[in-house]
């Protein structure tokens, strides 16, 4: 701020008063000075000074300055402004400003006179360039247009940077405004420097909606920045405001049309229209409508998604008409990837590469590329419809004559974006040969071809490495490598030596240039057969002697093909010794065996393999061995496909060793197969897909000297041993009242299928059909083992038995594969003769004494059946009859009553003594207790009596005697299965009366059913089935049912019950029948 300078003099009181303390000094001169202050000011106001001086600048060199007039004044008021320099200047002016040329820096004093008609007055202002403003004029829009199609204003302005004398930096504020009420849609700030002449400046903003939908308003102002300048620096004023607009015709249109855009972007679309707008969608989405001026309307599309290829629909709706456009959503190019650059030919160059991202615009919006070569300045270019795939892209560069290197650059294009990629090549390091073609083999000998093949292009200064693929069947392949030279005529040639006569190979190739890059692919296989040669080894010989002695057989293997160099058309075998020279007409193939008769001299036999070219070398072999005294038998063991067969090294053996096997159990001459090794070896390992587990093979190892071969070693052994198939065949040669004498049998080597290790002998007590001995390895300290692992032993015997027991006796073999199946028989001790006397004598004593008892138990008297009349019913037996005296009631008093008490869990049977043949009945049965007493007696029926039961009474019960007939024996009607299984008293034994309908008499006696069916013999079926009537009773003789039964006058004598059959399913008896404890009961005699 500008400082007032106002002279005014000091009051003399004031000055005298120097002895006041100092606070009130300070107080007083504060006060005083305010009071002044306000005097001056309204000294001042009265008089009329010119205040508030202001000064701007907008160029830097010229200050405008103005400041406000006198109240009071008017129109013929003058102004004196003058400025202390180190001059002063003073200016007469009739206005309240005034333009003053820029003041260096520091402090100025600016006085200002004011004349008027009633007076004059006087203001000193200090001014310093702090104290000016620097504010830029106002700028000017020179030009602003726009580009609909990319909805893109652009922008020029001149910044008028002449009239500044520094250098300075400028900060322009642009405002863009849309719509007609003006709201701010963009506002952004641009840098430029004044660099002391006029600059015209460009700007342009893409706007989010496009141009046609609403007008559009752009305004701007700056800011200078001066480094010089240390006054406060202040915007301009906003320019005038320009602005675009869209003129529509009648014709209704959506905006943009066509549009391509990046996935993901926002976009606004607007209908321009005059009648309203009802709806919009965007492919099948509903979007809210922004309403513009007028009847128009947009939609904002935020992060919108990739297109199909037909693009995106856009559509607005009105009451009458649908409009619409289409927007491609997609990606810019991605760089090209993999980009590689090669030839086949050295004529044309392939460039090859990956695009990369699908963009996913076709058609007129899809990628165009462009293949630049800088050296010449000559390109290729591709334009296709991009498909949406990855697939690789490749253009066509004609090689230049003489040049070798080449700099291309890959352009890529699309509406979205554009990428490149650069490779730098010397083509002649990256060549990749065409496959080669019209491959051919020809003979040269049988141990070499030669190869011929097409391979197009322009190779005349390089060299090709070429790979050859040479294949046998059933062997490895093999490659071999070989360098040629380029040629003009593309025919390439070379030689193959290292063959196989009489071979079948395969040939393919494929080649490469010397300083490789890349094979060429193989070319076509192509098979040769060798020619033959002659047989390059004699065949492998083995000889054996018959089985009489008399005749020597010669045995040899087929030749390899490696060796017999052709196909092999007959064999000459022949005999030589010291004297004469034997030989046999000549053997085809396949025959590899022939026999001729020597006698025992020493004879040299020799073969020979023949095919269309020659003989082979011949093979021979001596026909008598050197004897050998000290030779053992051997076992050996196999270790899994094969068996190792070891020796010491013996140096007398100058020409090989042969190993000899076969199946013992085939017949003499015993030979499956034979091997040779070298002399230096000391061990084999015999193979052979012939060789099975658990077969035992002979093995012989032969060595030759000059004299002939010695058998070395004999051996027997196995691939594998198992255990063995069968158990030993064993008898049992003697027994004895505490031993068994077992003799068994060797195993048959067939079945054997090991070296037999021993035998394993169970034995323990045990019957036949028991499962004792079921299983012997158990541990039971009951079973005994034995393990007999002598094997020459063949005998056994068993001491420490009990005499008269039986013994359970099993043998098992075993070899190192496991044990064998068991066999076993059973054996009983013999007797020992003084327990067996001891024992006949104490029966005999007890037989004695019980005679009497035994002869009742075992052969009571029965009647002669002959004189029985039971079975001679007439026509009118139910009326009675005289003539029927087997069926007269007659008394009986039975002198043993058997009383069956059912109170306990099973039956009990007593003897009682009964004094009267009359059974006594229950006066009232509701009085009795639950219990059921049955008491049954033999005796011809009479009429029912009841007698006193003494043992019945003791109980708290009563017993009754139940006289009862013979029912009719003439065709019992039996039950159905059905019924005899559901039949509650189906298990109680012997019944020889059939089941008889229950009587309601004894209906408490069914109760106790479960009880009924322990209960041994009894005479009739079914106590609760019994009539307590006799046949002469009304009730019997009167009823027609089937029920009647009778008096039996057969057994009358028996009161013992019968033993029930063995049923495990039903209880046993516990009362009834007899048992062995009878033998010592004393009973009286009846």
């Amino acid at each position: 701020m500008m400082d007032i300078y106002v002279c005014l003099k000091r009051p003399s009181w004031m000055v005298d008063n120097k002895r006041m303390r100092t606070a009130s000094n300070f107080q007083w001169l504060l006060s005083t000075f305010i009071l002044l202050y306000l005097m001056n000011q309204v000294n001042s106001q009265k008089k009329g000074a010119p205040h508030d001086l202001k000064c701007v600048t907008n160029n830097l060199q010229v200050w405008n300055c103005s400041w406000k007039a006198p109240s009071g004044t008017g129109r013929g008021t003058d102004y004196e402004v003058c400025i202390e320099n180190r001059s002063r200047s003073c200016y007469q002016l009739e206005k309240t400003s005034i333009k003053i040329p820029a003041l260096s820096h520091g402090d100025y004093e600016i006085t200002i006179n004011s004349l008027h008609d009633f007076g004059s007055s006087t203001s000193k202002f200090t001014l310093n360039e702090q104290n000016v403003s620097l504010i830029p004029d106002t700028p000017e829009i020179l030009n602003l247009s726009a580009d609909f199609s990319t909805s893109t204003l652009y922008l020029k302005w001149n910044d008028r940077g002449s009239v500044f004398p520094h250098r300075s930096n400028v900060i322009w504020e642009i405002k863009v405004l849309r719509k007609e009420s003006m709201e701010l849609v963009k506002l952004v700030t641009h840098n430029t420097t004044l660099n002391g002449k006029d600059t015209l400046h460009h700007w342009s903003w893409a706007s989010d909606m496009p141009l046609e939908c609403a007008i559009h308003f752009v305004e701007i102002r700056c800011y200078i920045d001066n480094l010089h300048f240390s006054g406060l620096e202040e915007w301009s004023d906003w320019s005038p405001v320009k602005n675009i607009s869209w003129i529509p015709d009648s014709q209704t249109k959506v905006f943009p049309q066509d549009k391509v855009i990046l996935v993901g972007s926002d976009i606004t679309f607007c209908c321009v229209s005059q009648e309203k707008v009802l709806s919009a969608l965007i492919g099948h989405t509903n979007c809210p409508l922004i309403h513009l001026d007028g009847e128009n309307v947009a939609i904002k599309i935020r992060n919108i998604s990739v297109s199909a290829s037909s693009g995106t629909n856009v559509v607005f709706t009105t009451e009458d008409n649908i409009f619409g456009t289409v927007i491609f959503a997609g990606y810019p190019p991605d760089t090209p990837q993999q980009l590689n650059c090669e030839t086949h030919d050295l004529k044309e160059i392939i460039c090859s590469w990956n695009p990369g991202r699908v963009t996913a615009l076709v058609g007129p919006r899809a990628t165009s590329y462009t293949l630049v070569e800088s050296f010449s300045g000559k390109y290729v270019r591709l334009k296709r419809a991009e498909a949406p795939t990855n697939e690789s892209y490749q253009l066509l560069f004609q090689m230049l004559p003489n040049q070798e290197i080449y700099n291309f650059t890959l352009n890529a294009h699309n509406p979205l974006g554009r990428s490149q990629s650069t490779i730098l090549v010397n083509i002649t390091e990256k060549v990749y040969p065409h496959t080669p073609t019209s491959f051919k083999v020809k003979d040269i000998n049988s141990t070499a071809v030669k190869l011929s093949w097409h391979l197009p292009g322009n190779f005349a200064k390089i060299n090709f490495l070429c790979e050859i693929e040479i294949k046998k069947s059933n062997s490895v392949q093999e490659q071999r490598n070989v360098t040629i030279k380029g040629v003009e005529n593309s025919s390439y040639l070379v030689a193959l030596d290292k063959l196989n006569p009489y071979t079948l190979y395969t040939f393919r190739i494929r080649c490469s240039t010397e300083t490789f890059w890349k094979w060429s692919k193989w070319s076509n296989k192509k098979q040769h057969l060798t020619t033959e040669a002659s047989p390059s080894k004699g065949p492998d010989t083995w000889r054996e002697w018959s089985s009489d002695g008399k005749n020597l057989i010669i045995y040899w293997k087929p030749l390899p093909i490696n060796e017999a160099n052709g196909k092999i058309l007959s064999y000459n075998v022949s005999c030589s010794s010291d004297e004469e020279t034997q030989s046999l007409s000549e053997i085809p193939d396949p025959q590899h065996k022939a026999e001729i008769r020597l006698d025992k001299n020493d004879y040299i036999i020799s073969v020979v393999a023949k095919n269309s070219v020659g003989s082979s070398p011949p093979s021979k072999i001596a026909s008598m061995e050197i004897p050998n005294d000290d030779l053992k038998i051997e076992q050996v063991v196999g270790m899994g496909k094969g068996i190792l067969l070891t020796w010491h090294y013996d140096p007398n053996m100058t020409c090989d060793y042969v190993i000899k096997w076969c199946n013992s159990s085939r017949s003499e001459p015993c030979l499956m197969d034979w091997r040779k090794v070298p002399s230096n070896s000391t061990e084999t390992v015999i193979e052979s897909d012939e060789f099975r587990p658990g077969i035992r093979y002979n093995f012989f190892l032969y060595g030759c000297r000059n004299q002939g071969y010695q058998l070395l070693r004999s051996m027997i052994g196995y691939i594998e041993e198992l255990a063995p198939i069968v158990a030993p065949n064993f008898t049992v040669e003697d027994t004895s009242a505490d031993s068994i004498l077992v003799k068994w049998e060797d195993i048959p080597v067939e079945e054997l299928r090991g070296f037999l290790r021993g035998y394993l002998f169970y034995f323990g007590k045990g019957e036949r059909d028991t499962s004792k001995m079921r299983v012997l390895e158990s541990g039971r300290s009951d079973i005994k083992v034995k393990n007999i692992t002598d094997i020459s032993q063949k005998t056994l015997r068993i001491a420490d038995l009990q005499g008269k027991t039986s013994y359970h006796l099993v043998l098992r073999a075993y070899t190192d594969g496991g044990v064998g199946p068991e066999k076993s028989m059973y054996v009983v001790t013999k007797e020992n003769l003084a327990v067996a006397v001891i024992v006949g004598v104490v029966t005999s004593i007890l037989c004695y004494r019980k005679r009497e008892w035994i002869k009742e138990t075992f052969y009571p008297d029965i009647p002669n059946p002959e004189n029985c009349k039971a079975l001679q019913f007439q026509k009118s037996v139910c009326e009675g009859s005289s003539a029927l005296k087997t069926l007269e009631m007659n008394p009986c008093t039975p002198n043993n009553v058997e009383v069956l008490e059912t109170r306990s869990a099973f039956p009990k049977i007593e003897d009682t003594e009964i004094i009267s043949p009359v059974a006594e009945r229950p006066e009232d049965r509701s009085d009795a207790e639950p219990e059921n007493h049955v008491v049954v007696s033999y005796c011809p029926p009479i009429i029912e009596e009841e007698i006193p039961n003494p043992a019945a009474d003791e109980a708290g019960g009563t017993a009754q005697v139940i006289y009862i007939d013979v029912q009719s024996m003439y065709q019992p009607q039996a039950k159905p299965e059905e019924e005899q299984e559901n039949d509650p008293v189906g298990g109680a034994g012997y019944k020889p009366q059939m089941h008889l309908p229950i009587n309601s008499t004894v209906e408490d006696i069914a109760a106790e059913e479960d009880l009924d069916k322990t209960a041994g013999y009894r005479p009739q079926a079914n106590v609760n089935t019994w009539n307590l009537v006799s046949p002469d009773s009304p009730r019997s003789i009167d009823s027609n049912s089937e029920i009647v039964s009778f008096g039996s006058p057969c057994s009358i004598n028996s009161r013992q019950f019968l033993i029930p059959p063995k049923d495990e399913d039903s209880p046993k008896s516990n009362g009834g029948g007899w048992s062995f404890t009878n033998f010592f009961q004393n009973k009286p005699n009846d």
